[in-house]
Parts: structure tokens; sequence; C-alpha cells
């Protein structure tokens, strides 16, 4: 059993904050080691990889366990945490088991967040070691979403010598309501990958255990429409018509696909997404490529247990 432990948890004022700290409350009252609970509010919007590195840097414990604020931890959360950190002295972190309950029927938001259950070492519910962190600098604050910030560190951290394990807790996620047009927004995650992809070369899904997405599918859909606009003046007009041809059949593979893993979502939301989805993720893509093109490695330059930026956002201890 470890000798402490903090539980650091981000936040943007979300109402689901209150229900998850309910639930804690007890458990770290009644906790059989030292165990600290620091809230650590996300007030400049600089995102949870920053907001996070603020939390474990005034963190006291050798245990630094990460929750995000839409969570709902069980009664016995605390105590399967502590039977979790009981590890060799290798092993850097420890995931939780993620449980989202969606329906039979679920929409597209539903599904992407189910996605969730299957994802590697997702801050949502993961502990790391202090030393681990430290040894690394953290998260990259240069990821403003809660998108693939978790997998580069976890990336990092192995790297740097330390084991990752599953744990045996289970926290679930629930499906936050969200707009029929959500997966517009979350196309900003592919200037994110962009800086994966600058930091770790092109083998990055691999090396992050991330899924690759459609990207490559998406540029060709872009491809094909761009020519047949481009070529529609021209005499080429087989040529234009073809390019349509295969325009049309990329963007219906695209929505059928979705439909088949969301069939409870609204039909003329995501026949519009599917037509916009391939230039937006492209255009995502390409700004990140350019905005990251000489990214280097994460480091922050500082002391441990020193953060530059905890003035803004200080953590609130329960």
């Amino acid at each position: 059993m470890p000798d402490g432990v903090s539980i650091v948890v981000p936040t943007v004022g979300r109402p689901s904050l209150s229900a998850l700290l309910e639930r804690l409350r007890p458990q770290v009252a009644g906790a059989p080691v030292p165990v600290e609970l620091l809230v650590v509010p996300d007030t400049g919007r600089r995102g949870p990889a920053a907001t996070r590195n603020v939390g474990w840097r005034g963190a006291r414990y050798p245990w630094v366990a990460f929750l995000d604020d839409d969570v709902l931890p069980p009664a016995d959360w605390l105590d399967r945490l502590l039977a979790d950190l009981d590890q060799p002295a290798d092993v850097g972190g420890v995931q939780g088991r993620l449980h989202v309950p969606v329906p039979g029927r679920c929409g597209d938001w539903a599904a992407t967040t189910a996605a969730l259950e299957r994802a590697s070492w997702a801050t949502a519910d993961m502990a790391y070691r202090r030393a681990a962190l430290e040894g690394v600098g953290g998260f990259d604050e240069r990821f403003p979403r809660a998108y693939r910030e978790d997998a580069d560190l976890a990336y990092r951290v192995r790297r740097a010598g330390w084991r990752l394990v599953v744990g045996t807790r289970r926290t679930t996620h629930p499906v936050r309501p969200e707009s029929p047009w959500i997966s517009l927004r979350t196309q900003r995650g592919n200037a994110d990958d962009a800086l994966l992809r600058r930091l770790h070369g092109p083998d990055w899904h691999r090396l992050l255990a991330a899924p690759r997405g459609r990207r490559r599918r998406h540029a060709a859909v872009v491809a094909a429409g761009l020519t047949a606009l481009a070529l529609a003046a021209t005499p080429a007009r087989r040529a234009a018509v073809a390019a349509g041809a295969a325009w049309l059949a990329g963007t219906a593979e695209f929505a059928i696909a979705r439909l088949r893993s969301a069939p409870g979502a609204a039909i003329a939301p995501l026949l519009l997404t599917s037509v916009v989805i391939p230039p937006l993720a492209i255009t995502h893509w390409l700004n990140g490529w350019f905005h990251h093109r000489h990214a280097q490695g994460w480091f922050p330059g500082l002391a441990p247990g020193v953060d530059a930026g905890a003035k803004e956002g200080d953590p609130w201890m329960l």
C-alpha cells in the first residue's frame, strides 16, 4: 500500500464536478493512508494538460491519481486504487478501467465517448508516480484539448524506462449531453495529431498505441472534390465527372460507416457533417503541421515541484 496518494481533478466548472466530489469525499475521509484531493480550476482556459501539471506539481504524495471532472467513481474506488498502486518499483503508472454506459442505438457523440473504454492510458482515471512525472516534465502543455495529451505522456514515461500497467478499479464515464454538431468541433484534434507526427515521427500511431483515424481517406475525398471543381469548367468533363463520383462515393462510405457505429444518430446532422468533416479535418491537420513545424520534445526546464504558471489556477484542496 502506498505511503500517500494525491488525487488531482482538473476542471472547467462542469456541473458534473459536484457529483464526483460527493462520491470522493467520504472515501477520502475514511482512507487508511494520507490522501489529498486537489481540484484545479482551468481559469485561464490553458487546457487539461497545463491544468494537471499545476495539480501534480503542488501534490505532496508519491503517487498522483488523475480523474476527469465528469467521471463517477464507485464507492470502493479509493480502496481499489490503493490496491492497484501496490506495484514493483519499476511501475510508473496504473490505469483504471473505464465504463461508458451507452444505449443500444447510441448517437454519434455517445459512440465517440464509448471508445474511451478501449483507450490506452486515458487520464480520465490514471495514476502516475510523481517521480515518473518529474522525470519527463509532466504533460506537454502544447496540447490544448483533452485529446492525445495522455497518450503522449504515457509514451514518454515508458521511454524513460517505466512500466505502465492496467489496474482493477473501475470508473463510470457518463456521456455528457452535446450538440449533434459536436463532431465538427472535435476535428480540431487533427492539429494535435500533426504535433505528434512532428514529435514522434511517422510511426507515432503504433508508438503511442493511438488509433490512426481516417485522415488518409479524408485527404483522398478532399482531393477528389477539389479535382472535380477544378475540372468542371474545362473541356475535361469526363475527368470532372469521374472525380465527382469518387468524391460522392467516399463521402457516402464515410456517412454509412458513421451510421453503423452510431445507429441512433440524427440523420440530417450526420449527413451534413459527413460532407464537412473531411475538408475540416485536413485543414486542421495542415494548420497544426505549419504551427508546429519547429516543435521539439517537451521539457519545461523547471526544477521538480516548480511551476511558472501556478499562480493562475492554483489547486484548492478538499
